[in-house]
């Protein structure tokens, strides 16, 4: 037996108001495969603005905005000397 027929079969012999929650799950299962659309890029977004970025201009915003950020050190690099660290003798 196909397993269309087998499907039909054993949906057939459900109750309407299973049959309906069946519809639903195939329905919902075929939004999740369906075609994806590809998301748009920005620059296509903002085209007709007359926005133009360039890498500099990227490096120098994260300069601007991490430039005050606290970097974590390892041990013995230069400005690291953690407490818990010392050997207290």
């Amino acid at each position: 037996m196909s397993l269309e027929k087998s499907v039909l079969e054993k949906l057939l012999k459900l109750p309407v108001d299973k049959q309906r929650e069946v519809l639903d799950f195939v329905e919902s299962l075929e939004k999740k495969s369906g075609p994806r659309h590809s998301r748009r890029s920005l620059k296509g977004l903002w085209a007709d603005l007359g926005v133009n970025i360039s890498p500099e201009d990227m490096a120098e915003a994260r300069r601007e905005m991490w430039g005050g950020f606290p970097r974590s050190q390892s041990r013995g690099s230069p400005g690291h000397s953690p407490n818990f660290s010392r050997n207290r003798s």
